[in-house]
C-alpha cells in the first residue's frame, strides 16, 4: 500500500523547498517545517487504515463526514472518544440535540479530595463529524462503533487539575454568556479535533493579515467555505496539512506534548488490539480523529506500529454515566470559541446539506431533527474503490479565493428580520436603518476582501447602524444576530435516557399535572388541605429545594418549619431548565432521600464540621426526612463534636438549633430522645468548663459569652434533672475575670442572676460609672453587655431601660452627644435581635401620652413606703392558735388516735403560737428589710 503513494507530494515537495530557499536565503528552519508539513500528510494518507482528520463542530467536517460514510461504507468506526463512554450513545436517540456525553463521580478514589466532583463532558451537536459516525453505526446493520480515546479515569490521571481543557481560552472580546452558558458547569470538555494555533504570535498574524477578528471568524472564511464543496481527498489532505501546521508551529509545553502522544498511543493501541480480536480488514475501517492526532508522529502510530505501550488500570473511582443537556453557549464558554460561532455553524451546515445534496445520517427516532422521507426500499450503494490519492495540496493552494456572488435576497432577508427583532426589543430602528445594514454589510466585506458578506460581517454591520448609546432590552444587537442566525439551541435528555432518580422525581411529581420537562418556569399551587395526596408532592419539591440550585424550586408562598403540617403552598418550578442539575443528581443515588441523607452525613461527617453544622444536619434529618433514626445518629455525633470543640465561636448558632429542637420533641414526643438528654448534659458541663477561659479571650466576643450563658442558664433545669451540679456553674462564674467593659456588664448580670449580687448593689455600680468622668467614654459598651445579657437573663429587661434612661437623664448634653452615636451602632451591631425586648418594656415603662410625661416619675426613682419599725418583742396580733382552742374537737379526736394524754392550756397560761419566731426574729427583720427595697 505504501509503494503506491510514493512520489504524490514530489512536485508540492520541490516547489515549497524552492520557495522556502528563496524567501529565507538558503535551506534552514524553514525548509524543515514546510517539507515536514508534507510529509507529515504523506504519511497519513499512506496509511492501510483510512484516517479521516475532523474539526470539532465544524459544518465541512460533517458533510465530508457524511459524504466519505455513503461512499465507503466501512465495516468498523473508530472513533475518538472516551472508551467508557460507549454504552451511552444508543440514548442519543431519547434526546433532543445538543446534548453532553457525561461521566461523574463524587465518590474518588486516588485523586486528591478538593478536586471532588469530577466530571467530564463531550458535547454533541447534529452539525458535528461525530454525530454522523454515531448515527451511521448504529442504525447500519453489521456495523460496529469503537471508542478509542482513553478513558474519564485516565482523563484525570494524565492531566494536572485545573489545566486539563482542551480548548483554548474564551476570547477576551466575546460578550458574556447567558444562563446556558452555564450548562456544562466545572466539568472538563473533550472534544474531536481542537484546530486552533497554540503558537500565540501565529494566530495573531492569521487574524491580523485575514482582517477577523476572532479564531473563529478566520476558520469560518478560510477553510470552512472553501472546504464546504471540496471532494474527499481534498478535504482530507487540507486538514491533515493544517494540522501538521498547527503541530509543528506549538510550543514546546512538555506537560501537553506529554499528553497528546500519550492519547495517540493509546488509540492506536486499542485499534491494533480490537483488530486482532476482531480480525477485521484495514481497509474496512474508517478513523475518526481531530487532524492533530491524525499527523502524529508517535512510534505506535499504524497499524503496523510498534506495541508496548502500557495502559494504566484505572483508580478505584467510583463512575456514574449519562447524558445532559448542552447549548450552543455552553460550548462556546467551555471550548473558547467566539460567541454565537456554533449557531453560525449550524446555519451553515443546513445551507451545506441543501447545496451539497449530500443526505446527513440521523438516529432514527431522534428528537429535534428532521425526519427524512419514508422510502420504500433503500438501496445500499456498492462502496466506492479507494483509488490511490492524487495530489490536491498544490491545485488547492494555489488557486485563488473563490469569490462567492453577492445573495442580495439573503442579505436582504437578513436585514429586514434584525431590524424587526430589534424593535421587539426596544430599539428605535426603521426602515432606513435595515438599509443602512444592508449596505454596510456590503462595505465591510469589500474592505476585508470577500465579495459575500459573511454573518460576522452582517453582525458588525448591525451593531455599528442600529445600536445605539445604551441598550433598552435584555440583549443587544451582537445577541440578537446571533438568536436569528440560529439562536442558542439547547437540547434536552429525553425521559427514558433519565437516571432512574429523575424518572422518580417526574413520576412523583406527576400529580401536579405540569410539563415539567420542558424548559421555563412552571408555577404549581398545591391546596393540601382539600388534597391531602399533594402533601408527598410538598415533600419531594421541599428536598429538590434543599438539593438543587435556587431557581430549581423555588417556593412562592408556604414554608416548612419543625412541627408544622403544611396546608397551601405555590411554587415556581423550572425543573426542565435545571435538567442537568437533576440528573448529577441521579449520579449520587437511585432518590431523592438517599441523595439526601448522603449529603447530610457527608456534611455532618466532614472536617470541617461543628458542632451547630452537625446540629443543622440534625434539623435537617428531621425537618426534609423526618427519620428519628438518622436523627439519633447525627446527635450522637454532635456530642462528640462538642467535646473535641475547644472554642466557643459556634455557641450562639448551637444555643439557637438546640432551643429549636427542645421545644419540637418537648411538643411532639412523649419523652426526650436519649441524644438530646445527653448534648444537654454534655453541653452544660463543657460550657462551664470552658466559660472563664471565655470571659477573658479576646477572639471570643460579648455575644458568644452570653450565648454560653443563655445555654447555661435555659438548660439548667433540664441539666440539673440529669445529674449535673449548680456548684460547677457558680464556680465557673466565680472564676470569670473579664477586663473588656461589655463582657464585665455581663458578668454582673450573670451574678445577679446567680443571686451572687443584687438589684441594688447592680444599680450602685452603674451609678458609680455615670459619676466617673474617666469611665462615661465606655458607657456603651458597658450597655452592650447588658443587652446581650437579656437572652440569658430576660429579667434584667426593666434594669437595661433604666441603665439607658439614667444616662440620657444624667449625663449633659457635652457629655452624652460625643458618644451617643457610638451607642446606637454599638447597640445595632451587637443587639439587634435582643432590641424588640427592650422597645416592649419601654412601651410599658413609659407613659403613653405626651402631657402625662411631665407628671411622670421613674418607677426606679419612686420611693418605697414607710415601713412602722416593730420592737423586738412587739405585738402579735393577739393570742396565737385562737381558732384551735375555740374548736377542740378536731384536735381531740386526733389526740385520742395518736394515744395522747393531758389536757387544753389556756391562752393566760400557755405560750402563744409561732414562738420560734420570738427567739429568732433575725430572719423576719432580714425579710422585712427584702421586701422593703423591692
Amino acid at each position: 500500500m505504501s509503494g503506491t503513494h510514493e512520489g504524490t507530494f514530489e512536485g508540492l515537495r520541490a516547489q515549497l523547498q524552492e520557495a522556502a530557499s528563496t524567501f529565507a536565503d538558503g535551506p534552514d528552519a524553514l525548509e524543515g517545517i514546510l517539507l515536514g508539513i508534507v510529509d507529515d500528510v504523506d504519511h497519513a494518507v499512506a496509511e492501510p487504515l483510512e484516517i479521516f482528520p475532523v474539526c470539532h463542530h465544524s459544518p465541512a467536517s460533517a458533510v465530508a463526514m457524511a459524504r466519505r460514510l455513503r461512499e465507503k461504507r466501512p465495516k468498523v468506526v473508530y472513533l475518538e472518544l472516551c472508551e467508557d463512554m460507549a454504552p451511552l450513545l444508543t440514548e442519543l436517540r431519547n434526546c433532543k440535540l445538543p446534548v453532553a456525553v457525561q461521566s461523574f463521580a463524587t465518590e474518588i478514589d486516588g485523586f486528591p479530595a478538593e478536586w471532588s466532583p469530577l466530571s467530564v463532558v463531550a458535547p454533541i451537536t447534529e452539525a458535528s463529524a461525530e454525530y454522523q459516525a454515531i448515527a451511521y453505526a448504529l442504525d447500519t446493520p453489521g456495523v460496529e462503533l469503537v471508542l478509542v480515546d482513553r478513558s474519564s479515569d485516565h482523563v484525570f490521571q494524565w492531566d494536572a487539575h485545573g489545566a486539563h481543557t482542551e480548548s483554548s481560552p474564551t476570547d477576551p472580546d466575546a460578550p458574556p454568556a447567558e444562563e446556558e452558558a452555564a450548562l456544562h458547569g466545572d466539568a472538563v470538555g473533550v472534544e474531536i479535533g481542537d484546530l486552533r494555533p497554540r503558537f500565540a504570535e501565529l494566530e495573531e498574524h492569521l487574524l491580523r493579515h485575514g482582517k477577523v477578528r476572532h479564531w473563529s471568524e478566520w476558520w469560518h472564511q478560510y477553510v470552512e467555505l472553501p472546504l464546504g464543496d471540496s471532494d474527499h481527498d481534498t478535504y482530507r489532505q487540507v486538514m491533515l496539512l493544517i494540522g501538521s501546521l498547527f503541530r509543528r508551529l506549538a510550543p514546546g509545553d512538555p506537560h501537553r506534548v506529554r499528553v497528546d502522544e500519550d492519547r495517540e498511543r493509546h488509540m492506536w493501541t486499542r485499534m491494533r488490539e480490537h483488530l486482532a480480536v476482531s480480525g477485521a480488514d484495514p481497509a474496512d475501517c474508517l478513523y475518526v480523529c481531530g487532524a492533530f492526532h491524525a499527523v502524529s508522529r508517535v512510534q505506535e502510530f499504524g497499524v503496523r506500529g510498534a506495541d508496548g505501550f502500557e495502559i494504566g488500570p484505572p483508580t478505584a473511582t467510583v463512575w456514574q454515566h449519562g447524558l445532559i443537556p448542552s447549548s450552543h453557549a455552553a460550548i462556546e464558554a467551555q471550548f473558547g470559541l467566539a460567541a454565537g460561532s456554533v449557531s453560525i455553524a449550524a446555519t451553515v451546515w443546513a445551507k451545506n446539506v441543501r447545496r451539497s445534496r449530500v443526505e446527513p445520517f440521523r438516529l432514527a427516532g431522534q428528537a429535534g431533527t428532521k425526519k427524512s422521507r419514508a422510502k420504500k426500499a433503500e438501496r445500499v450503494p456498492d462502496p466506492v474503490p479507494d483509488l490511490p490519492p492524487s495530489d490536491r495540496l498544490t491545485g488547492f493552494l494555489q488557486q485563488p479565493p473563490a469569490l462567492d456572488r453577492l445573495d442580495e435576497a439573503e442579505l436582504l432577508g437578513w436585514s429586514v428580520e434584525i431590524v424587526r427583532a430589534a424593535r421587539r426589543n426596544g430599539y428605535l430602528a426603521s426602515t432606513a436603518d435595515a438599509i443602512a445594514v444592508f449596505e454596510t454589510s456590503i462595505l465591510l466585506a469589500g474592505m476585508r476582501d470577500r465579495a459575500r458578506p459573511t454573518p460576522y460581517d452582517f453582525q458588525d454591520a448591525a451593531v455599528t447602524c442600529i445600536e445605539k448609546d445604551s441598550v433598552p432590552g435584555r440583549r443587544d444587537v451582537r445577541r440578537l444576530v446571533e438568536i436569528m442566525m440560529g439562536g442558542d439551541r439547547v437540547g434536552q435528555v429525553g425521559y427514558d435516557a433519565l437516571p432512574p432518580l429523575a424518572r422518580d422525581v417526574h413520576d412523583r411529581l406527576a400529580p401536579l399535572g405540569l410539563k415539567l420537562q420542558q424548559t421555563g418556569v412552571r408555577r404549581a399551587l398545591l391546596d393540601i388541605a382539600s388534597q391531602p395526596e399533594l402533601e408527598r408532592c410538598s415533600d419531594v419539591l421541599w428536598m429538590l429545594r434543599y438539593l438543587m440550585p435556587h431557581g430549581a424550586a423555588r417556593p412562592i408562598m408556604g414554608e416548612r418549619k419543625l412541627g408544622e403540617r403544611p396546608i397551601q403552598e405555590s411554587w415556581d418550578l423550572a425543573l426542565g431548565t435545571y435538567q442537568r442539575a437533576l440528573i448529577e443528581l441521579g449520579y449520587e443515588g437511585v432518590s431523592i432521600e438517599q441523595v439526601l441523607e448522603q449529603r447530610l452525613r457527608r456534611t455532618a461527617y466532614g472536617r470541617q464540621a461543628t458542632t451547630a453544622t452537625v446540629l443543622e444536619s440534625v434539623e435537617d434529618a428531621t425537618l426534609y426526612l423526618r427519620s428519628r433514626r438518622l436523627a439519633e445518629e447525627l446527635g450522637t455525633h454532635a456530642l462528640e463534636v462538642l467535646s473535641a470543640e475547644r472554642s466557643v465561636d459556634g455557641a450562639p448558632e448551637v444555643l439557637r438549633r438546640v432551643r429549636r429542637l427542645l421545644a419540637y420533641y418537648r411538643t411532639s414526643e412523649p419523652v426526650l430522645p436519649p441524644w438530646i438528654e445527653s448534648f444537654v448534659k454534655t453541653g452544660y458541663a463543657h460550657y462551664c468548663t470552658l466559660l472563664p477561659t471565655a470571659f477573658t479571650d479576646e477572639d471570643a466576643t460579648v455575644r458568644h459569652v452570653a450565648a454560653m450563658l443563655g445555654f447555661l442558664f435555659s438548660m439548667e433545669s433540664l441539666a440539673l434533672s440529669l445529674g449535673c451540679d449548680r456548684t460547677q456553674l457558680e464556680l465557673a462564674v466565680g472564676q470569670s475575670h473579664p477586663q473588656e467593659s461589655s463582657k464585665t456588664a455581663l458578668l454582673w448580670a450573670a451574678q445577679v442572676q446567680l443571686g451572687r449580687m443584687t438589684r441594688t448593689e447592680l444599680r450602685a455600680r452603674c451609678d458609680a460609672l455615670l459619676d466617673n468622668p474617666l469611665v462615661v467614654a465606655a458607657y456603651p459598651r458597658y450597655l452592650s453587655g447588658f443587652v446581650h445579657a437579656l437572652d440569658p437573663v430576660p429579667g434584667l429587661t426593666d434594669f437595661v431601660v433604666e441603665a439607658v434612661s439614667n444616662a440620657f437623664g444624667r449625663l449633659p448634653d457635652p457629655v452624652l452627644l460625643p458618644w451617643l452615636p457610638m451607642l446606637i451602632t454599638t447597640l445595632r451591631s451587637g443587639g439587634s435581635e435582643l432590641a424588640p425586648l427592650l422597645i416592649r418594656e419601654a412601651g410599658r415603662t413609659f407613659p403613653a401620652r405626651l402631657d402625662a410625661l411631665d407628671a411622670w416619675v421613674p418607677p426606679w426613682r419612686a420611693l418605697p413606703e414607710p415601713v412602722a419599725a416593730r420592737p423586738a418583742g412587739g405585738d402579735r396580733g393577739g393570742p396565737g392558735c385562737a381558732l384551735l382552742a375555740a374548736h377542740p374537737g378536731t384536735c381531740d379526736a386526733v389526740a385520742a388516735l395518736l394515744g395522747c394524754e393531758g389536757g387544753w392550756r389556756t391562752p393566760e397560761t400557755g405560750p402563744s403560737g409561732a414562738a420560734l419566731l420570738d427567739c429568732h426574729p433575725d430572719t423576719a427583720r432580714a425579710l422585712e428589710a427584702l421586701l422593703a427595697t423591692v
